[in-house]
């Protein structure tokens, strides 16, 4: 089940992975126009509603998105089909269509109809699209009906499939969305403690990708929240709106980075060159996009207490922010790229403030960070047992035959597929963000002392047969060339 759920969090990043085209359309448009909303600029006005054209459609990106990404080979059929069951259930549980069903005028519809084409459905109608092609994307019909056979029966029975989920949501829907009002307005009520519970638990859930699920009650239109659509589309409260978004940049420009700083100087010297190129180039994606991962998988499995203490300083920044009502938003991640083009926004409230307690964050991270590693000894990266060169924790360079041509992934890529066995012992092979994340008939066969002699931020075992490695945003990169080199 967990590998399952990881899987759509894994397929949730392309969607996800559209919003810095939103962020920067809408705070470009607002830069030039920051009060009036492009009333006053035509240009700005263009620019708005190109990056709103996307925010809005988050949902219908989420049943693509998730269609292809749980498709066995990735085929455009199943993205088609994610569209076509999204356009079934939202049509079919229209408020309008509700209120022909029952017999009755649209306004005494139940409210949950109206926020059908939420997030949720989107990635309820990728989910069964799917498995809808997965399952007949190979069935051949009798000759009479050949034409219908293969992938182009992928979309009919995924249509067939949101006729039946439709009519169990006819019932279904309200009580889910009545338990996420619920929850959500449970947690908004408590007001900058409940950003701070928010905080702490998003970043606990990071190892597993759950933390999507929890995302997309408070940043999306799940349960009325809708804190990113809100705070670009600027129809919120200043002050309030954005709360679930702020604390993240603290912590993300400035906190994560002065613990890496921390963890660089806390690393046995003979290991500080290695582990310098390691954490500078994790500590500025942290930075400059928002991208965490490289860093906190770096020493998430290997000093889980620290992690914990992150994610208590995740909660507690969003809690201070939140406090003092200062807000900034995110399409993507709360790096510099999104807050330099968030500043003007017209909820935006006074987000430099934000950057003076980033700094506090800086010296909070720096300071436990080091206390902690030197009190009880935490391994983080660099401070393994061992001398020198000869240290059996330190990775070793495997030799290995690299193919001639390829790009400059290509020696990485091919290290590490023989670090996991090669043909011979890989199965599939798949990436999301900054992972690869790999199936192995054995994990015996696994050399991760080869893998991480690739200059890899971590690895993660995740299952019997799951294995990630964590390379960082260049991932894709990486993973075509092991497709390329896997027979």
């Amino acid at each position: 089940m967990m590998k399952y759920f990881q899987r759509i969090g894994r397929s949730l990043m392309l969607p996800v992975a559209v919003l810095p085209a939103a962020a920067v359309l809408m705070g470009i448009g607002y830069w030039i126009d920051p009060s009036g909303w492009g009333g006053d600029s035509a240009m700005a006005a263009f620019l708005i509603k190109a990056g709103s054209s996307i925010i809005d459609n988050m949902a219908v990106l989420f049943a693509v998105g998730i269609a292809l990404g749980m498709s066995k080979d990735k085929d455009g059929s199943a993205a088609l089909s994610g569209l076509v069951a999204f356009l079934v259930v939202t049509t079919l549980l229209s408020t309008d269509s509700v209120a022909m069903l029952q017999g009755i005028k649209p306004e005494a519809v139940n409210p949950a109809f109206a926020k059908i084409g939420n997030q949720f459905i989107g990635i309820l109608s990728g989910l069964i699209a799917a498995e809808m092609y997965n399952r007949f994307s190979h069935v051949q019909l009798p000759q009479a009906l050949a034409f219908f056979s293969g992938k182009r029966l992928v979309p009919i029975m995924s249509a067939v499939a949101m006729i039946i989920a439709s009519a169990i949501l006819f019932f279904v829907w309200p009580v889910i969305f009545t338990a996420l009002v619920s929850f959500g307005t449970a947690i908004s009520k408590l007001g900058w403690v409940g950003a701070g519970l928010y905080g702490f638990f998003n970043r606990l859930l990071i190892p597993t990708g759950l933390h999507h699920a929890l995302n997309s009650v408070f940043w999306f239109d799940v349960a009325g929240i809708n804190d990113i659509g809100n705070f670009w589309a600027g129809t919120g409260t200043k002050g309030i709106t954005g709360m679930y978004q702020a604390g993240f940049f603290p912590v993300m420009m400035f906190g994560l980075p002065a613990g890496a700083f921390a963890m660089y100087q806390a690393a046995r010297p003979e290991k500080k060159k290695v582990l310098a190129s390691l954490m500078i180039a994790a500590g500025f994606a942290s930075f400059f996009t928002g991208v965490t991962e490289p860093l906190e998988f770096s020493f998430m499995f290997v000093a889980p207490a620290l992690y914990f203490v992150h994610a208590v300083l995740t909660g507690l920044s969003l809690a201070v922010a939140a406090f003092f009502h200062w807000t900034a938003g995110f399409g993507f991640s709360a790096g510099l790229v999104d807050f330099v083009l968030s500043f003007r926004l017209p909820l935006a409230n006074q987000p430099y403030m934000l950057i003076l307690q980033g700094l506090v964050f800086a010296a909070l991270y720096y300071f436990l960070f080091k206390f902690l590693i030197a009190k009880f000894n935490l391994m983080t990266p660099g401070r393994e047992e061992g001398e020198g060169e000869e240290d059996e924790d330190m990775p070793t360079e495997k030799t290995v035959d690299v193919p001639e041509g390829g790009n400059k992934f290509t020696p990485m890529a091919t290290k590490i597929y023989a670090g996991l066995g090669g043909d011979e012992n890989v199965t599939a092979v798949d990436n999301c963000t900054t992972r690869l994340r790999i199936q192995v008939k054995d994990m015996d066969k696994v050399d991760q002392k080869a893998i991480k002699a690739t200059g890899v931020p971590g690895i993660n075992v995740v299952g019997k047969n799951d294995i990630q490695v964590i390379v960082g945003t260049e991932v894709q990169f990486v993973a075509d060339e092991i497709n390329k080199i896997k027979k």
